[in-house]
């Protein structure tokens, strides 16, 4: 991806970064008919796949959770309709995207005001090497590991190691730290967030457990949730995190340009695009975070220079999730190995 993503930098910055934002707002407006639809289309199967799995529970436990795993790529979906909900990107109306995210932030696990806050602290701050710590995947420089000592190297190593990241991150996220407003916990209102949508999840667990007994929980809710968790982790990694990435100290930094450059467009087959909402257009999205996914698509196919900037494959992607540490001397993400070979 680096190659090609470098060779066509230029023809980007034919037209400069900032006069992007007005192309790009001409895909602002969301239809209202177009994202009811998709919330009505996405809630259903959801509920659909839900009942479906309760009732095979009578059949085979193997079938309920298979018919789960299913139900945790609509859950992925329902979170990246929230995710436009929190950019004020899925209604005209911001008071109701607010209470749809809200409403489902309760299936996602994650109290949409807390989320939103951080998320847009990631947005105002993504590759900024002086804003590091919230709402991102923790990032070290060559200098910075190589100046740590042996306890906070081995810390780091453990945290980028894919068996935490994408194998106990993700269940401790939604599980677990989403239950407090961390990082954000002297404001009241967050605190009535968090609170609010772990009542609201206390009371719907009950209902099942009262309804069901704990197989549904631990055949369909726990499924669901995890898959969806991990597949949300995976694909927030890959959109940031690859070889030619953007990191810049904060007097260099500039917001555009990190929301450009520092972003990746997962090309994915036409299935998991329509199932991920789009999220994999990732530069687009953080160059202009209010268009609605359904309309991110159309961007790409109007703007060649767009559609053909920081493209990642499947197979590119996995190979970024050994890159570790960045190296502002020749601006790349590199692995442990790499970066210790560049020191010697």
């Amino acid at each position: 991806m680096t190659q090609h993503s470098s060779s066509l930098r230029h023809d980007v910055e034919v037209v400069e970064t900032r006069d992007w934002l007005k192309i790009l707002s001409n895909y602002r407006e969301p239809n209202t008919l177009r994202s009811s639809m998709e919330l009505a289309a996405t809630f259903g199967l959801f509920l659909a796949l839900w009942a479906l799995a309760w009732w095979s529970l009578a059949i085979s436990a193997w079938l309920t959770l298979a018919i789960s795993l299913c139900n945790g790529a609509l859950l992925l979906r329902l979170f990246a309709i929230q995710h436009d909900c929190g950019h004020s990107a899925f209604f005209k109306n911001r008071t109701l995207s607010d209470w749809i995210g809200r409403a489902i932030g309760v299936l996602t696990l994650t109290p949409y005001d807390v989320w939103r806050r951080s998320h847009s602290i990631h947005h105002s701050s993504s590759g900024n090497l002086g804003r590091r710590g919230m709402g991102d995947v923790y990032t070290l420089t060559v200098a910075e590991y190589q100046s740590a000592g042996f306890l906070r190297r081995l810390q780091y190593r453990l945290y980028r190691n894919p068996v935490v990241l994408f194998g106990l991150g993700p269940g401790y996220l939604f599980l677990l730290q989403n239950r407090l407003p961390l990082g954000l916990m002297a404001n009241a209102r967050y605190w009535i967030s968090a609170m609010g949508t772990n009542v609201a999840i206390l009371v719907a667990l009950l209902l099942i457990l009262y309804f069901g007994g704990v197989m549904p929980i631990l055949l369909i809710f726990l499924p669901s949730t995890l898959l969806a968790a991990t597949a949300g982790v995976w694909l927030f990694y890959v959109q940031h995190q690859f070889e030619s990435a953007h990191w810049e100290p904060e007097e260099d930094w500039d917001l555009h340009e990190a929301a450009l450059h520092g972003s990746s467009y997962y090309v994915l087959p036409a299935f998991l695009q329509l199932l991920s909402a789009n999220i994999g257009i990732h530069h687009v999205h953080h160059l202009y975070s209010r268009i609605p996914f359904y309309r991110l698509p159309e961007v790409v196919r109007d703007h060649a220079a767009l559609g053909n900037m920081n493209r990642m494959t499947i197979r590119e992607s996995l190979a970024n999730a050994r890159l570790h540490l960045w190296d502002e001397k020749s601006k790349k993400l590199l692995s442990f190995s790499a970066a210790k070979r560049a020191a010697a």
